[in-house]
């Protein structure tokens, strides 16, 4: 059986805890990889080593960091179908989703090579008689980053390529569920060059988490995944002083207007709700249908939703994979069985969905659930699953009110063809990221990812800006130096005396 070990201080290093978790092909139900879960010394190590490299690292120049960065982006160019390729055995995803995940996570890693534009600073000249204030960024040390299940390579290179770039060194906490491609990532930094102990990765559970929230020498965090551990981690690292940024669960909506195309907006829905298995934070997850186009819109994704080949994610005929884990899928369908006795209509139950030959698999169908209460179960939680539930309203303002009522403000959509409706969207919804006519309103890496209310605790999205500005923090430098004319007597620097 596969091991997965830590990486700490450039090298691979043996679980010591002799505590192991089990990691899953999702297609087969095989356990095929142990993965060692560190203790709180262990921990403790992977600190030491990033604080012993941020003592040369966090004064490295930009040339340095930036050569680095480069020859990095090129490896995981050159690598991205083997990261693909453990993404899908790990977590279950198609191949195709996968080589897109890892796209994404490349877009930060250009942002970071990138980053002697960012650390610019600024210079007043002259605010007073010979005084000159600047502002400049500086890193902050050694940061953490505690990343989810669902995107095992993306979400790692959304934090550690900025954090680095911005001069401190990293402990990453991945995912214990699919945990190799974190590896593969930090030993092809290694093999671009990054000095040992500037990026380190400690598996582990709970345990690993609150040791990372609670040592002195972890500057700050950034975390994503669901509402309540999102929460609780911004409560316990904000406690023990340090810099948060935890982004947590959602309930993304798309509201669809009656002048609205209804093929492109149905299209939209299947893909936004579907893709991934519906195991990302920016699914669609439900679709508010305004007026009387409803029965038809609710046609429309049936029809496209059944044509959705479900198999394994190595085999390229498959558009969507099994779910991470069996208990997960038992969970999601328990929200699709319950659906009906809470007033829902269920349009498509996927949850007797199998695979011929791979019967052990954690699979589940399409589900689509129409004329949903907004007091039900599925449409309250975070399902994390392939279940779209559809919802109905007279008007533009009942849909805006039901949307901005949900206490999750990750992302929303509108579709309409009315430019007026939607600017009044964008400005009135209460979300972080808004699309038009665009189903998932992921940002590109050179701007910032991020929810509102119950989907982002801490002050800073992620990446883009406000990415360097929380790996970073402010000095602001006021300066004065006397005239070189000033010169006590008997001292010739050759200017004029003109006083």
């Amino acid at each position: 059986m596969k091991t997965v070990n830590h990486w700490i201080g450039g090298k691979t290093v043996e679980g010591a805890s002799d505590n192991w978790g089990p990691v899953t092909d999702p297609a087969t139900g095989a356990v095929t990889t142990q993965v060692a879960l560190a203790s709180a010394e262990e921990v403790d190590s992977a600190v030491a080593a990033a604080k012993a490299a941020y003592a040369t690292w966090g004064t490295s120049s930009l040339a340095q960091r930036t050569g680095i960065l480069f020859r990095y982006r090129a490896l995981l160019d050159a690598r991205r179908d083997d990261i693909a390729a453990l993404i899908t055995a790990e977590h279950g995803k198609v191949h195709s989703d996968a080589l897109g995940e890892v796209a994404r996570g490349l877009e930060i890693v250009e942002l970071a090579c990138g980053i002697t534009t960012q650390l610019k600073g600024e210079l007043s000249t002259q605010v007073s008689n010979r005084v000159d204030v600047s502002s400049i960024r500086q890193p902050l040390g050694v940061v953490a980053g505690i990343t989810p299940f669902n995107f095992p390579a993306m979400v790692p290179m959304w934090m550690f390529p900025l954090a680095v770039a911005c001069g401190n060194t990293f402990v990453l906490k991945p995912s214990e569920k699919d945990p190799s491609a974190a590896n593969l990532l930090a030993e092809l930094a290694a093999e671009a060059g990054l000095p040992d102990g500037v990026l380190n990765v400690v598996h582990g559970d709970k345990v690993a988490v609150d040791a990372l929230l609670a040592h002195p020498d972890v500057a700050a965090v950034s975390f994503v995944g669901s509402t309540p551990i999102a929460r609780y981690i911004h409560t316990t690292a904000s406690a023990n002083g340090k810099r948060v940024q935890a982004l947590g669960g959602a309930k993304n909506h798309m509201l669809v207007l009656p002048d609205a195309d209804l093929d492109a907006a149905a299209d939209a829905a299947v893909s936004a709700a579907y893709g991934s298995a519906g195991e990302r934070c920016m699914a669609i997850s439900a679709v508010v249908a305004v007026g009387a186009i409803g029965d038809e819109l609710v046609a429309k994704i049936r029809e496209r939703a059944e044509k959705i080949k479900i198999g394994p994610g190595n085999d390229p005929a498959s558009e969507m994979g099994p779910l991470i884990t069996k208990a997960h899928r038992d969970k999601v369908a328990g929200y699709v069985t319950g659906a009906a006795a809470q007033g829902a209509e269920v349009v498509l139950d996927g949850t007797g969905h199998t695979v011929e030959g791979f019967e052990e698999g954690h699979w589940i169908g399409l589900s689509l659930l129409d004329k949903v209460s907004t007091d039900s179960d599925a449409y309250r939680d975070e399902i994390f699953g392939p279940v779209l539930v559809v919802l109905r309203t007279e008007t533009y303002e009942e849909g805006v009110d039901l949307i901005n009522a949900s206490p999750f403000g990750n992302g929303t959509a509108i579709f309409t063809r009315d430019g007026g409706a939607a600017r009044r969207f964008q400005l009135e919804i209460e979300a972080g990221m808004v699309g038009v006519n665009v189903p998932i309103p992921v940002p590109v890496g050179y701007h910032s990812f991020g929810g509102w209310k119950d989907s982002l605790f801490g002050d800073h999205h992620i990446y883009g800006n406000d990415g360097v500005h929380f790996y970073t923090r402010g000095k602001v430098v006021t300066t004065r130096w006397p005239d070189p004319s000033e010169a006590p007597a008997g001292v010739d620097l050759g200017f004029p005396r003109n006083h």
